[in-house]
Protein backbone atom coordinates (compact mmCIF):
# COMPACT_ATOMS: atom_id res chain seq x y z
CA UNK A 1 0.00 0.00 0.00
CA UNK A 2 1.16 3.51 -0.81
CA UNK A 3 -0.04 6.58 1.05
CA UNK A 4 0.57 10.22 0.22
CA UNK A 5 -0.68 13.45 1.76
CA UNK A 6 -1.61 16.48 -0.31
CA UNK A 7 -2.43 20.05 0.68
CA UNK A 8 -5.02 21.52 -1.70
CA UNK A 9 -3.86 24.95 -2.91
CA UNK A 10 -6.40 25.60 -5.70
CA UNK A 11 -8.73 28.53 -4.95
CA UNK A 12 -11.78 26.42 -5.73
CA UNK A 13 -10.59 23.20 -4.06
CA UNK A 14 -11.45 19.93 -5.76
CA UNK A 15 -14.44 21.05 -7.81
CA UNK A 16 -16.10 19.31 -10.76
CA UNK A 17 -13.39 19.60 -13.42
CA UNK A 18 -10.35 18.48 -11.39
CA UNK A 19 -12.46 15.86 -9.61
CA UNK A 20 -13.40 14.42 -13.00
CA UNK A 21 -9.74 14.34 -14.07
CA UNK A 22 -8.70 12.62 -10.83
CA UNK A 23 -11.46 10.02 -11.25
CA UNK A 24 -10.44 9.43 -14.87
CA UNK A 25 -6.80 9.00 -13.85
CA UNK A 26 -7.66 6.63 -10.99
CA UNK A 27 -9.97 4.59 -13.22
CA UNK A 28 -7.04 3.63 -15.48
CA UNK A 29 -5.62 1.44 -12.72
CA UNK A 30 -6.69 -1.86 -11.18
CA UNK A 31 -5.58 -0.90 -7.67
CA UNK A 32 -8.01 0.22 -4.97
CA UNK A 33 -7.58 3.99 -4.68
CA UNK A 34 -9.10 6.01 -1.88
CA UNK A 35 -9.27 9.70 -1.01
CA UNK A 36 -9.55 10.56 2.68
CA UNK A 37 -10.66 13.93 4.04
CA UNK A 38 -11.82 14.82 7.56
CA UNK A 39 -12.03 11.18 8.57
CA UNK A 40 -14.14 10.14 5.59
CA UNK A 41 -12.74 7.89 2.90
CA UNK A 42 -14.19 7.52 -0.61
CA UNK A 43 -13.27 5.57 -3.72
CA UNK A 44 -11.29 7.92 -5.98
CA UNK A 45 -12.91 6.18 -8.95
CA UNK A 46 -16.32 7.56 -7.90
CA UNK A 47 -17.11 11.12 -9.00
CA UNK A 48 -20.05 11.30 -6.61
CA UNK A 49 -17.88 10.14 -3.73
CA UNK A 50 -15.16 12.70 -4.46
CA UNK A 51 -17.65 15.55 -4.88
CA UNK A 52 -19.50 14.58 -1.67
CA UNK A 53 -16.40 15.38 0.40
CA UNK A 54 -16.50 19.08 -0.52
CA UNK A 55 -12.73 19.48 -0.40
CA UNK A 56 -11.85 23.18 -0.32
CA UNK A 57 -8.71 25.30 -0.53
CA UNK A 58 -6.24 24.65 2.29
CA UNK A 59 -7.59 21.14 2.91
CA UNK A 60 -5.25 18.29 3.74
CA UNK A 61 -6.21 15.06 1.99
CA UNK A 62 -4.66 11.60 1.96
CA UNK A 63 -4.64 9.29 -1.03
CA UNK A 64 -3.95 5.58 -0.66
CA UNK A 65 -3.39 3.05 -3.42
CA UNK A 66 -3.35 -0.70 -2.91
CA UNK A 67 -2.89 -3.34 -5.57
CA UNK A 68 -0.65 -4.63 -8.32
CA UNK A 69 -0.15 -1.22 -9.95
CA UNK A 70 -0.25 0.93 -6.79
CA UNK A 71 3.07 2.71 -7.43
CA UNK A 72 2.13 3.69 -10.98
CA UNK A 73 -1.32 4.80 -9.81
CA UNK A 74 0.12 7.03 -7.09
CA UNK A 75 2.59 8.60 -9.52
CA UNK A 76 -0.16 9.34 -12.06
CA UNK A 77 -2.48 10.82 -9.43
CA UNK A 78 0.30 12.98 -7.94
CA UNK A 79 1.11 14.23 -11.46
CA UNK A 80 -2.56 15.10 -12.05
CA UNK A 81 -2.74 16.97 -8.73
CA UNK A 82 0.31 19.05 -9.70
CA UNK A 83 -0.68 19.66 -13.34
CA UNK A 84 -4.16 20.84 -12.33
CA UNK A 85 -2.75 23.21 -9.72
CA UNK A 86 -4.48 21.33 -6.90
CA UNK A 87 -1.30 20.66 -4.95
CA UNK A 88 2.26 21.96 -5.12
Amino acid sequence: METKNFNIIADTGIHARPATLLVQTASKFNSDINLEYKGKSVNLKSIMGVMSLGVGQGADVTITTEGADEAEAMTAIADTMTKEGLSA
